[in-house]
């Protein structure tokens, strides 16, 4: 997507992190007229069920965020990446983990391309924000810096088809380094 042609309130997205579809119904009704879609996670996913919410999102005339952090092995990746395709262009970006390996990113992004025009774009997870230098170093084992560390990811995501990576305020500059921002979808 080239940014320089997206409008100020297209560029807004509304995080929609309710457990229940009236709710998130009601909060799209409201917001819809200042910003250009909606980010929906699991939560409301498992409570009401993916097919619902792209459904109800769609014809309550929103573009969707369907933030769910794909991550698993690249068949069920691709599977997943594959059904959410099939259910229409209302699925405007679709979040994967970065952390599930160049196999599983190129899975997903191949299982995208089959959609065409109409396929979702793919953005990686980098590093969830709740994982700071202590945690990764001590809980998963990474000894790099934490914006080297994302960094990499956000190479590999590239160089694996996906559209563009979602990182942390304090790692998008050293992700846009040497990726560039309209490369690297920050």
């Amino acid at each position: 997507m080239n940014m320089t042609m997206v409008s100020a309130r297209e560029r807004v997205l509304a995080a929609i992190d309710v457990a229940a579809l009236d709710p998130a119904l009601d909060l799209i009704a409201q917001l819809r007229p200042y910003v250009g879609g909606f980010k929906v996670g699991l939560e409301l996913c498992n409570a009401a069920g993916v097919p619902q919410v792209v459904q109800a999102v769609a014809q309550a005339g929103g573009r969707l965020f369907l933030d769910l952090k794909l991550h698993d092995i690249p068949n069920t990746v691709a599977g997943a990446v594959g059904a959410i395709g099939a259910l229409g262009p209302a699925v405007h970006m679709l979040t994967i983990h970065t952390q599930g390996g160049a196999a599983m990113m190129r899975a997903a992004a191949e299982a995208a391309a089959a959609f065409g025009e109409q396929r979702p774009l793919l953005l990686g997870v980098t590093v969830l924000t709740s994982i700071d230098q202590a945690a990764l170093r001590a809980e998963l084992g990474v000894a790099a810096p934490l914006a080297d560390h994302v960094t990499r990811l956000a190479q590999l995501a590239r160089d694996c088809g996906l559209d563009g990576v979602v990182c942390s305020p304090h790692e998008a500059a050293a992700v846009r380094r040497p990726l560039g921002s309209s490369e690297a979808g920050v």
